[in-house]
C-alpha cells in the first residue's frame, strides 16, 4: 500500500514512521510510505512556503505555488486529503475504507500536512480531493494528525499486525470499545484475574469477553451503542447473564472508578 505525506518538516515525520509497527511495515515492504518535502518545489531563494494573507490579519498562509508543485511533481495516489478541521472525522469505518484503497500495489491515499494560520483556498478548491479531521482541537500542524491517519490504517493492512484476529477484536472494530486483557501473574496485590478467564473454557471466555465489551461500550460510550441502533434482545440477554444491566452496566463484581488524586492544598 502507497501512502504519500507532504509536509514542511519531512524530518520530524520520517522519524515516527521508521518506528514501532508502520516502521517495521515499511522495512517488510508491507507499506510503501513516502514523505514529500514541500520546500521541494519553491523557487526563491530562502525556499520560502507561506506568504501574508490578502485582506490583512494574523499570521501567516501556506502558499500555493510549493504546494501545487510538490504534488505535481510526485503523483502521489488519490485521493489526496487536507488535513483540517472542515473535512469528514476520522474513525474506525473511515480508517477501513482507507486501508481497503490498498488492496492492489502502488495504491493508497495521500495527506497535505497544513502549517501557519491555513492553507490557501485554491489549494482546497482546485488540488486536494477531500479534507479529513481527527479531532475538535487545534495543532500547530498536520504533522500529528497525518501520523495518527497512517498508523491506524497500516494496522489493518495484510500482514503488517502478525497476528491478523488482533485488528478485528479491537475497540471500535464491532462499534464497540474493546473488553478488559489480563496477564501473569492471576493475583497481583490482592486483584485476582477473573476466574473465567483462567478456566479453560473457550466458549465461556467469548461470552464473557462479548459481555464485558457492550458493558464498558455503555457505561464510558454509550453514542457507540447508540450509532449501532441500540442493543439487540442477544444483547441484553447476554448482558444480564453476566450480572449487568443494559441501563446500569458495571458489574457487582468490578470496583468503582477511582477518583483522580488531587494534592491538597496547604
Amino acid at each position: 500500500m502507497r501512502v504519500d505525506l507532504f509536509t514542511i518538516f519531512p524530518g520530524l515525520l520520517e522519524a515516527v514512521g521508521s518506528e514501532s509497527l508502520v516502521g517495521r511495515a515499511r522495512r517488510s515492504g508491507l507499506l510503501d510510505l513516502r514523505i514529500h518535502d514541500l520546500r521541494s518545489a519553491t523557487i526563491d531563494p530562502r525556499r520560502s512556503v507561506d506568504d501574508t494573507p490578502f485582506g490583512g490579519g494574523a499570521g501567516m498562509v501556506l502558499a500555493p505555488g510549493p504546494v501545487f508543485g510538490a504534488v505535481e511533481a510526485a503523483q502521489p495516489p488519490r485521493p489526496l486529503f487536507l488535513l483540517g478541521p472542515g473535512g469528514r472525522r476520522l474513525d474506525q469505518a473511515l480508517v477501513r475504507e482507507l486501508a481497503d484503497r490498498g488492496s492492489a500495489p502502488g495504491e493508497g491515499f495521500s495527506l497535505l500536512c497544513g502549517r501557519y494560520e491555513g492553507v490557501d483556498e485554491r489549494v482546497a478548491d482546485h488540488l486536494v480531493d477531500d479534507e479529513l479531521s481527527i479531532g475538535d482541537y487545534v495543532l500547530a500542524g498536520g504533522e500529528a494528525a497525518a501520523f495518527v491517519v497512517v498508523e491506524a490504517v497500516a494496522r489493518l493492512v495484510p500482514g503488517v499486525m502478525g497476528n491478523e484476529a488482533s485488528a478485528g477484536e479491537e475497540s471500535f472494530s464491532d462499534g464497540l470499545l474493546e473488553y478488559p486483557q489480563y496477564t501473569r501473574p492471576a493475583e497481583f496485590r490482592g486483584w485476582p484475574v477473573p476466574e473465567v478467564l483462567r478456566s479453560g473454557d473457550h466458549a465461556r471466555v467469548a461470552r464473557w469477553r462479548r459481555a464485558q465489551a457492550l458493558a464498558r461500550t455503555l457505561a464510558r460510550r454509550p453514542d457507540l451503542v447508540e450509532a449501532r441502533g441500540g442493543l439487540s434482545d442477544d444483547e441484553v440477554r447476554l448482558l444480564a447473564e453476566h450480572g449487568y444491566s443494559a441501563v446500569s452496566p458495571r458489574s457487582p463484581e468490578e470496583p468503582p472508578r477511582r477518583e483522580p488524586h488531587r494534592p491538597r492544598r496547604s
